[in-house]
């Protein structure tokens, strides 16, 4: 957690320092940041109850930080997204139940084409240390901070033109994944003599997101990644966050997330997560 916080620290001291500059020729729009903060929170609680059941608490904290710029014929974004999250049953230790970073930045150009030339960055990891409960109920430790931490480069075209709140853009990707103790997430199965910590990937990458309003309160936010490799082109990997958000009011609101994943390197079947909060949001920029 502290490093996802020095993280954060140094991405705002990188954008207050940053100077606004006018273009002669082109309207220039000035670096536009939002930060929305929230925590959601799952509660139930017991006293006397004969009928049986257990308190429960879990709670888990949300930061998304967003950037842009537009100048002349380019134009510049990036998003830095954390959740981390830990649940409690009872008597028994606090579990972690949400444990993702994200952070994209793309440069795109305006070519005067329904499609623009873009490049792109994407760093993906874990906040903090995650187990695994299933065979061992104080759980066994398989991630941690960058281990695994995948890192990805793409050029290709983009396009976010035509319909409003929907932009996707495909792509030539590298991928490369770093591991320090869990090698297993890195590792060649065919070279059978040694255990890679590192591994390059090329391949395809498409990114597509979608904000769409499903009533004056309710909002449906879409992110779908896929990536196939060119010695497989026939086995994508998939990621495709899914999250409702119906607003009480301007500070309350209640979550819906699901999220889909399919990594064949990490399971042979579909990972599925779902989870349904009231959540209190904050809007600082």
């Amino acid at each position: 957690m502290k490093k996802f916080l020095i993280s954060f620290i140094l991405v705002a001291i990188s954008l207050s320092a940053q100077e606004t500059k006018q273009d002669s020729v082109y309207v220039n729009t000035n670096w536009i940041p939002s930060l929305t903060t929230g925590i959601n929170i799952s509660q139930i609680a017991f006293s006397n109850w004969v009928k049986g059941g257990d308190n429960s608490l879990s709670w888990t904290i949300l930061c998304d930080f967003k950037l842009s710029k537009k100048w002349g014929n380019w134009k510049f974004g990036s998003e830095l997204k954390g959740a981390y999250g830990r649940s409690k049953i009872g008597g028994n230790s606090y579990r972690t139940t949400d444990n993702n970073l994200y952070w994209e930045k793309v440069l795109a150009y305006n070519v005067g084409w329904s499609v623009d030339p873009f490049i792109s960055n994407n760093i993906r990891t874990q906040i903090s240390k995650g187990y695994d409960y299933k065979t061992d109920p104080n759980g066994i430790q398989i991630t941690d901070f960058w281990d695994p931490g995948y890192v990805t480069q793409s050029f290709g075209f983009t396009f976010d033109k035509l319909v409003q709140n929907f932009k996707t853009r495909l792509g030539i990707a590298f991928q490369e994944t770093f591991t320090n103790k869990f090698k297993q997430y890195s590792d060649n199965p065919e070279t059978q003599d040694v255990v890679e910590s590192y591994k390059f990937e090329t391949g395809i990458e498409s990114v597509t997101d979608a904000q769409l309003p499903l009533d004056s309160n309710l909002i449906w936010a879409s992110k779908l990644r896929l990536f196939t490799r060119f010695e497989r082109i026939d086995v994508w990997d998939v990621l495709w966050d899914n999250t409702i958000t119906a607003k009480i009011n301007s500070w309350l609101n209640v979550n819906f997330a699901y999220t889909v994943l399919y990594e064949k390197s990490q399971s042979p079947t579909i990972q599925l997560k779902e989870a349904l909060q009231l959540g209190i949001s904050y809007t600082i920029l």
